[in-house]
């Protein structure tokens, strides 16, 4: 991971009582309470983001412990409003764990909203991706790219200047409400980073006005773009995480034909955090469940949903990742220029796009 590209500011803290095995709890102790517990719940996580369905098989099938999964289609921000809207509440409307844009871990770790646990494997996730008192942690991270409908689209767009061509009009759709959802923040904060040759203090504005040409030449499609609405050619383009459009390309099987493309400029990276709620109904199931995450066997189901795991320099140094699973992902150059923001310039680009959508762009993106 370049983590260069992610000056994050943390201070050197050893292991300390946020670790189950530091609390004197061991990893047999630990399933035991889990499974007392009897259930986890998460929330916005779809099976063909990151290979998630499997990753839930999988650690439903080691623990024997049911997952309650919460509205698979929700942003960053909606996570975070149900950690709000559910603090004294221990039903089934409350998660337990999140999934969320770098950006949104600091803030939530702020407003009180997560409570601090350090997985077995802490040493090995890189510095700059992790709270050092781990209240959030980095998991995996992609690139934004473009998935094409090669059927409806003949001159596939290369960089984010092409999607402005007139044979794209009705188009192109963003993976996500850019007023909530981190993976269509960081799409526009991509555009924008193309258009002002790489000034990351302007993306943002910047992004909004390519998005603002974008519906104004009539090439937006306010909709929330997923692999159905890519085959039936509502969203013949859609931006998302190279993950996402990787595993929608396969779940389609040619029909109809797709290409995923990284930019030729504008390539922005995005780490994404896990965290547990500091009202987590079930919080032993919650911290069994980020042990699973940042196991190898977790790590690797990422890897399996085209997801670049964040412990992947450490699995790749024990050479512990399967040479098939490699040979699936784009080539290494797609990845060279991609730049890596760090949690104060996604806040920055975060506030000004999501709060100057409306006015800027005024496109209400439909769900």
């Amino acid at each position: 991971m370049k983590t260069n590209w992610m000056r994050i500011s943390v201070s050197a803290l050893a292991i300390c009582a946020t670790s189950g095995v530091a609390l004197g709890q061991n990893m047999d102790e630990l399933i035991a309470a889990a499974k007392k517990e009897g259930q986890l719940t998460t929330i916005a996580l779809p099976h063909d983001w990151c290979g998630y369905g499997g990753v839930i098989e999988g650690f439903k099938a080691k623990y024997g412990i049911a997952v309650n999964e919460l509205n698979p289609d929700a942003g960053s921000g909606d996570e975070i409003e149900a950690i709000k809207a559910n603090k004294g509440n221990t039903g089934p409307q409350a998660p337990d764990v999140i999934d969320v844009g770098l950006s949104f871990g600091p803030s939530a770790k702020a407003e009180g909203l997560l409570q601090p646990y350090k997985v077995s494997t802490w040493d090995t996730i890189p510095d700059a991706a992790k709270d050092a008192e781990g209240y959030w942690y980095g998991d995996y991270y992609g690139v934004l790219s473009f998935l094409v409908n090669t059927d409806i689209v003949k001159t596939v767009p290369k960089d984010w200047p092409d999607l402005l061509a007139d044979d794209l009009a009705n188009s192109v759709a963003l993976a996500g409400d850019p007023r909530v959802a981190n993976q269509a923040i960081q799409g526009v904060f991509a555009a924008g980073l193309s258009g002002d040759k790489g000034d990351v203090a302007k993306a943002g504005e910047e992004g909004l006005k390519f998005f603002a040409e974008l519906n104004k030449k009539g090439n937006f499609v306010p909709v929330i773009g997923k692999s159905a609405s890519l085959a039936q050619g509502s969203t013949p383009v859609i931006i998302a995480w190279d993950y996402n459009a990787l595993s929608w390309r396969d779940i389609l099987k040619g029909n109809p034909a797709a290409e995923v493309v990284v930019p030729k400029t504008g390539v922005v990276a995005g780490v994404y955090v896990q965290a547990i709620s500091a009202y987590a109904p079930h919080p032993n199931a919650a911290k069994l469940w980020m042990e699973y995450l940042y196991s190898d066997e977790g790590q690797l189901g990422w890897l399996k949903g085209y997801c670049h795991p964040i412990r992947f320099d450490d699995l790749a140094k024990n050479g512990k990742i399967p040479a098939d699973l490699l040979a699936k992902l784009p080539p290494a150059e797609s990845y060279a220029k991609a730049i890596f923001p760090t949690v104060a310039q996604q806040n920055a680009s975060k506030e000004v796009i999501s709060k100057q959508w409306d006015t800027v762009v005024g496109a209400e993106v439909a769900k």
